[in-house]
């Protein structure tokens, strides 16, 4: 090997070693780098007790795994053992490996809650037990959840019967995949609608799985999701809140949990906990059931949701909206009221007091005297828009009140006006246009007597102009090393800086925010909010004064084409203080981005760049006769400009009718870069960098399989002796059997069974082959070197090696040359095979994890997503793994193996990303082709 082939692999390596770390880079952004958690922990105040339902003997027995409980906790639980149950019902549905337990946090704070009103209300949580399913990695079983739930409801409300105020519907809190078999729910055929009034999900993917490992979950998602959107008029009685986790849930992205295509329905709303007001917090996966300031938002709002007159959730889909808005997307600090009154009666002899500057500020200490302070809007109309007002007081009274009398100094009768405010961590903000209330001759706000209590209320008036600031966010391409910078030399109390062309989920940007302030004095802490006008996805930050804070900025929705806002980052300041804003793009999270959005179809890629090395070794071996390297096939064939510009090239046509019509015509499934693309999750050149990522881990894995490969080789070698290299026949009476066994382990048991079983089978025969190759490449090192020593002293060679001269000639030693030679080759194809079979493997691994956690059940897996692909490849890899390159080189087939290669990498990376369930379809026909090579 010359300079160059020496230097080859060093500079491939270094290059896909670069690609295995902005992967690995990436991977960091996404499970480390997020806010810190901010959810308290729920606890229970007595011991947490559930009680099983008895089910019907016929539900029960088609059903032997799941059950139903009620949660109580001490004399609660005690007095519920008879079931004479008098509340509102609640069933908590739990998700992907989730406990029928994790229902604890709702239903001990919910009884808390009911202690307090003296159980004038009260809730009954009840809890279904999927024995922890794998759900989200097996859809075979989703179905049956469903139904099961059906029966559940029939059997809570049948515990009511003949009860005072008894429920008609149930109300329905469902996390992860708990979420979507309740939504399933109205997919079944017998289902009434009435039957729930009141759907709330925690971190469900309602888009899409984040894993389509299986036909059965994408053809499940595909039937909810067409249902809701086809009968969306018939589910404007049915009210739906999901709730998404934020950057903290790596598990189901946010963006998976809003609601397709129902946000313009008024009965639906899709927000992000860091939204959530009195929560403002983002939780993993796992705390969303648990996080205190959510379950109590949830409570909060259940106990809103009564109807006084039915003792019951209200009917009235209006109201449950109102309730469901106050508490998880704007509180104005006050208790929710269904009909505020229109006008509110100033009482109390308090001292009037009139302002006429367009600036105040009033701080509160041991005041025993109440003030009312009035603002005459008259003198402020014409130079300025807008006011402001804020209050460090974060109780639930009414404190600013709008006046229509304009001649009087009092007023006795006003409008309520804190029902226009909005709730921060630290303040209470009203922010009014004073053209939108044309009839208001005087802003009011009340300071009520406050011993002991110490809070500041601020107001001023300004033009929405001047408070409004424009920053465009830097490139995207930038990489950090420029930035956009605005200075804020703040004379009034809140600013809005618009984040300018912040519309693409690829984006990710870090602001920084430095307050100076002229004087040392204790100054409220700063609030800054990021607001995403088209999604509920705000997050808030609370910092002191002065001091310098990083905010990261990334979506998860992109900007709908009908919206022309941009985001805004409010800043809630104080007014003597000077705050610097730099913003700059992030490289290391826009590598979080692309790996939060398409890390599930990475195993997509590595496929695709292993067949096109597969085609590549195959194609060597045709022209030359002999079969390269692994890595160094990979180095010279897997090109993105081989698959890329075909996937485009067919998405850019297929926004033709003409075209379309074609592709329909042949029964093809519509690309799923196109459906990607819809759905907004589309980058601008993500193909490109996801095939340059799958070719970094195809290299490395490569790598990882070889060495692994020469240690376990080594150690056969120390344990065994080698055998001797022979050519063995391919289908043998032995290998049928074989062959017949493993395809009935498939059909009887689970087909990701017999496949792992394959899978070692061909990792021994592969380790073996390997061992009898070094031992035979040993042995002509060994003999090379003989010769070279007998040129240069022959009497020394002859006394070392004269038994070895005398028992080898030079026709066996030819013989032996071609044989390792021969081997050597198939060893190279075979570890390329066995790399290919090992993302197979794992791609079916989940439902063989579901059948094991399962076995006690039932011995079949049923649905088995993998049984067809199962005793296919069983039949063709238990011959192709006894197979030799000589077969392959002679064959008449070869030339067309080696052009099918390519169009199956096309096509993995075409219908595969989506329906991941597919990549082993084509790497079948890859291998079926390889074994008709052998044969024929």
């Amino acid at each position: 090997m010359g300079w160059a082939g020496r230097r080859l692999p060093a500079v491939a390596a270094v290059l896909y070693g670069g690609l295995a770390a902005l992967v690995l880079l990436g991977v960091r952004d996404v499970l480390f780098v997020y806010e810190e958690n901010r959810c308290s922990m729920t606890y229970m105040y007595e011991y947490p007790e559930y009680l099983k339902i008895k089910l019907p003997k016929k539900t029960a027995r088609r059903y032997p795994a799941y059950e139903l409980y009620l949660y109580g906790e001490g004399n609660y639980a005690e007095e519920n053992k008879n079931l004479v149950l008098t509340g509102i019902p609640i069933l908590f549905l739990p998700g992907n490996a989730g406990s029928y337990k994790q229902v604890r946090s709702l239903g001990s704070i919910a009884l808390r809650k009911a202690e307090d009103l003296d159980f004038k209300y009260h809730f009954n949580f009840f809890s279904v037990n999927f024995n922890e399913e794998l759900v989200a990695l097996y859809g075979g079983t989703l179905q049956r959840q469903t139904k099961f739930v059906h029966e559940c409801l029939k059997v809570i409300l049948k515990l009511y019967r003949g009860r005072e105020f008894a429920p008609t519907s149930v109300a329905i809190v469902g996390h992860s995949m708990g979420g979507l078999v309740a939504r399933a729910l109205l997919t079944l055929k017998n289902f009434k609608p009435e039957l729930i009034n009141l759907l709330i999900t925690q971190a469900t993917p309602h888009v899409a799985p984040v894993l389509p490992l299986d036909r059965y979950l994408t053809d499940f998602y595909t039937a909810v999701n067409n249902h809701w959107i086809l009968k969306a008029p018939d589910l404007r009685n049915l009210t739906t809140l999901s709730v998404a986790g934020g950057f903290r849930d790596y598990q189901v992205r946010s963006g998976l949990a809003f609601l397709p295509r129902l946000r313009q329905l008024d009965s639906a709303l899709s927000v992000v906990s860091s939204a959530v007001p009195r929560a403002w917090a983002s939780t993993d996966h796992l705390s969303i059931v648990w996080c205190k300031e959510l379950i109590l938002a949830t409570i909060r709002a259940f106990f809103d949701l009564i109807d006084e007159n039915t003792r019951q959730i209200t009917e009235d889909p209006k109201k449950r909206m109102s309730v469901l808005n106050h508490h998880f997307v704007r509180h104005p600090g006050k208790m929710f009221e269904e009909n505020p009154e229109a006008f509110t009666e100033l009482t109390g002899t308090f001292t009037w007091i009139k302002v006429k500057t367009s600036k105040w500020t009033y701080l509160v200490y041991n005041d025993s005297d109440g003030k009312y302070f009035t603002f005459p809007l008259a003198s402020h109309r014409e130079s300025y828009s807008h006011v402001y007002c804020q209050n460090s007081m974060l109780d639930t009274s009414s404190w600013i009140y709008g006046c229509m009398n304009s001649d009087s100094s009092v007023c006795l009768e006003a409008t309520d006006l804190s029902w226009r405010a909005e709730l921060l961590p630290t303040i209470k903000v009203v922010i009014l246009k004073l053209e939108d209330y044309p009839s208001l001759s005087h802003i009011v706000i009340l300071v009520p007597p406050s011993v002991g209590n110490k809070f500041t209320l601020d107001c001023e008036f300004f033009k929405e102009d001047s408070r409004t600031i424009q920053l465009p966010v830097t490139n995207l391409f930038s990489f950090g090393l420029s930035s956009s910078k605005i200075l804020l030399n703040l004379t009034g109390l809140f600013y809005n800086v618009q984040l300018q062309h912040f519309n693409q989920v690829y984006q990710a940007f870090k602001i920084h925010i430095e307050s100076h302030c002229q004087s040392l004095i204790e100054r409220k802490p700063s609030v800054y909010r990021l607001h995403i006008p088209w999604s509920h996805e705000d997050s808030v930050t609370v910092v002191k004064v002065p001091s310098f804070t990083e905010i990261p900025a990334k979506l998860h929705i992109a900007q709908p084409e009908n919206e022309s806002r941009s985001p805004v980052l409010s800043i809630y300041s104080s007014s003597d203080c000077q705050y610097e804003v730099i913003l700059k793009t992030s490289f290391l999270q826009i590598l979080g981005q692309i790996i939060r959005f398409h890390a599930g179809a990475l195993p997509v890629y590595v496929v695709s760049n292993i067949l096109l090395t597969y085609g590549g070794q195959l194609t060597t071996l045709m022209l030359t006769g002999q079969c390269s390297e692994f890595s160094l096939e990979l180095v010279r064939t897997a090109k993105p400009y081989k698959v890329e510009p075909i996937i485009s090239i067919i998405v850019f046509l297929q926004g033709f009718n003409w075209f379309r019509e074609i592709w329909d015509s042949l029964l093809l499934p519509e690309v799923d870069a196109a459906v990607l693309s819809s759905q907004d999750a589309w980058f601008p050149l993500v193909s490109l960098i996801l095939f340059l990522f799958g070719t970094g881990i195809a290299y490395w894995s490569g790598v990882f399989f070889s060495t692994s490969l020469r240690i376990f080789s080594s150690l056969w070698l120390t344990l065994t002796r080698p055998t001797v290299l022979s050519k063995a026949k391919l289908i043998t009476p032995r290998r049928l059997c074989v062959v017949g066994s493993l395809a009935l382990v498939s059909w009887t048991t689970c087909g990701a069974f017999a496949l792992f079983i394959i899978y070692l089978q061909y990792l021994f025969k592969v380790i073996k082959l390997n061992v009898n190759v070094r031992a035979e490449q040993n042995v002509l090192n060994r003999d090379s070197d003989c010769t070279k020593e007998t040129s240069r002293n022959s009497i020394r060679c002859t006394i070392r090696n004269q038994s070895l001269i005398d028992s080898t000639s030079e026709a066996t030693q030819s013989l032996l040359n071609s044989t390792t030679a021969e081997a050597a080759n198939s060893l190279k194809i075979h570890v390329t095979i066995l790399n290919l079979f090992t993302w197979i493997v794992l791609l079916n691994l989940p439902s063989l994890v579901y059948w094991l956690k399962n076995l006690r059940y039932s011995v079949r897996l049923d649905p088995d997503p993998c049984r067809a692909t199962a005793i296919t490849l069983v039949c063709i890899l238990e011959i192709l793994m006894n197979s030799s390159t000589s077969e392959v080189k002679s064959s008449k087939l070869l030339k067309i193996a080696t052009k099918v290669p390519l169009p199956l990498s096309v096509a993995v990376l075409a219908f595969g990303r989506m329906h991941l369930y597919k990549v082993p379809h084509f790497v079948t026909l890859s291998l079926l082709l390889h074994l008709l090579c052998c044969i024929v």
